[in-house]
């Protein structure tokens, strides 16, 4: 197909994307939780860097600092007690810094969760989870955790980036309740608690490495994650 051609066909599906996400519904957190024991809020890569400092920090990425934070009260307040922070804390030679620049590594300050975080009050019951590639399930202690806690059936996912580590934290977290037969397992994921980072063609030109339209991406994977099963909304209040 031409570039022209291909532009001009996804026009269409783009504007929808655009006007679905614009017209996400807010959800009502006390109005949802029947039982706070049933509820895990995952937060992903809320780590320094990505959102302060490093290769790759971005300040899309530190925007969804206060909304995260904001929940976290909002959910504790509500009875939640149950916070999972999946966090990048690679090795000195991670493969995954073939692709991507070396970041977060073990120990370092990169790796540690945003202070933000760190200064709620109940920071000592959170479960940080680490994990040496975008997946927090592979080589991780999530399914354990999982296993450990059957009556967990409602997970909220936020972090970054939509589309790399949160969606596949809100993939896995579906498709597992799917293979299980889980039918009452609900994943939230909340537009303003997740994104992704920018880089332009012209500075990925200049870098030679691939460029990433982050609003784009954002949306495509906000609806991918909808097309799924994923509960996509705009805010959790």
């Amino acid at each position: 197909m031409e570039i022209e051609n291909l532009v001009k066909d996804a026009m269409p599906f783009l504007k929808w994307v655009a006007e679905w996400n614009q017209d996400l519904p807010a959800l009502d957190l006390e109005a949802e939780i029947k039982d706070p024991a049933s509820v895990a809020v995952l937060s992903v890569d809320l780590i320094n860097g990505f959102c302060y400092t490093g290769p790759l920090s971005s300040p899309r990425v530190a925007s969804i600092v206060p909304p995260i934070v904001r929940l976290f009260k909002r959910a504790y307040d509500l009875g939640v007690r149950h916070f999972i922070l999946p966090q990048d804390t690679h090795e000195q030679n991670a493969v995954e810094f073939e692709n991507f620049a070396p970041h977060a590594v073990k120990d370092s300050k990169e790796s540690q969760t945003v202070p933000e975080l760190k200064a709620l009050s109940f920071f000592d019951q959170f479960t940080v989870i680490p994990k040496n590639s975008i997946s927090s399930s592979i080589e991780t202690q999530l399914p354990a955790w999982l296993d450990e806690h059957p009556e967990v059936n409602t997970f909220i996912v936020v972090g970054d980036c939509t589309d790399f580590c949160t969606y596949q934290l809100a993939m896995y977290l579906r498709l597992r309740a799917n293979a299980k037969q889980h039918a009452d397992t609900r994943v939230i994921v909340p537009a303003d608690s997740v994104d992704t980072f920018d880089m332009s063609v012209e500075t990925a030109q200049e870098l030679g490495i691939m460029p990433h339209h982050g609003e784009l991406l954002h949306l495509i994977y906000l609806y991918s994650m909808a097309l799924n099963g994923v509960e996509v909304v705009a805010s959790i209040n």
